[in-house]
């Protein structure tokens, strides 16, 4: 066990943007908030989904999206975790991975400036909205296949992005893999942010008796989307430590690791989990989705 492990409590530094078309500026803006977290403090910082590029449009998604292997804007992130020393969570970037599809992508970097992990959204927002706004992310995005947990000096930490907040199932798997953190970066619309975004992220911090970190897109797009920003951190017991507006900002929350142990000793549900069958009442198996 490290130094660090035996921390009582960290610093997180949870970015909020309003990113745009320009490849380059969003980096720029990403940087510099990056940069005042942390100055205050923050020894881990987490950045929205889609830092590098808010588009909805096809081809221009394709037309500046890069691949893993030569994006210019994953390598400076890396520099920049490294040069100020911090584990960098990058929310998403958007990734080319093949000619058809890109990759909503997540990237953990530690202080040495190395990609530690790496996280696929799993589930893709496809809807029609009341007010008319039409989402189809499955026609330009490849879905996930594998849940992630990954090693901070101060435990382990269950990726997942924006949509996949609606699927608790997957938040209590990486509990049950060892997640004390869960990362939510997101960029949730204002009309389903409104109604749905803190209740959401402190039923999961609560389901799974995990410190919830969830940076935002807040503002008006260049598309034209809107997003609601209010970037959250949540304790293991629902409490709302720290919550961002709708500007561009950086929040900053100090966790008390003692706080996790506390809390599944005092509701133990992680421990009382049971296998079940679900069936019709006239007997007959029902189909459950895993």
């Amino acid at each position: 066990m490290t130094t660090a492990n035996l921390a009582k409590s960290f610093r997180v530094g949870l970015v909020q943007m309003c990113s745009g078309r320009d490849v380059a500026r969003n980096l720029r803006d990403a940087a510099a908030l990056i940069r005042e977290a942390a100055s205050g403090g923050a020894g881990y910082v987490q950045t929205p989904e889609v830092t590098n590029l808010m588009e909805l449009d096809r081809e221009r998604l394709f037309a500046v999206a890069e691949p893993e292997s030569a994006n210019a804007g994953l390598r400076q992130l890396a520099d920049l975790a490294k040069e100020l020393s911090i584990w960098l969570h990058v929310g998403s970037m958007v990734i080319k991975a093949s000619d058809a599809k890109l990759a909503n992508r997540a990237y953990l970097i530690s202080p040495k400036g190395e990609v530690t992990a790496r996280y696929d959204k799993i589930h893709m927002f496809d809807v029609d909205l009341p007010n008319g706004e039409v989402y189809r992310e499955s026609a330009n995005y490849e879905p996930g296949t594998k849940a992630v947990v990954a090693d901070l000096p101060w435990g382990g930490i269950g990726f997942s992005i924006c949509y996949d907040l609606r699927f608790p199932y997957l938040y209590r798997a990486l509990a049950h893999a060892g997640a004390s953190f869960l990362a939510v970066p997101a960029a949730f619309t204002r009309l389903t942010g409104e109604a749905h975004w803190v209740t959401l992220l402190r039923a999961r911090a609560i389901e799974a008796q995990c410190f919830v970190f969830a940076a935002a897109q807040g503002g008006l797009h260049e598309h034209g989307r809107e997003t609601f920003g209010h970037s959250l951190v949540v304790s293991p017991w629902g409490q709302v430590l720290a919550e961002g507006g709708v500007h561009p900002s950086v929040i900053f929350a100090d966790v008390d690791l003692a706080m996790i142990a506390d809390v599944r000793s005092r509701v133990p549900s992680l421990r009382h989990d049971r296998k079940f069958d679900v069936v019709h009442a006239d007997g007959k198996a029902a189909e459950v989705a895993s």
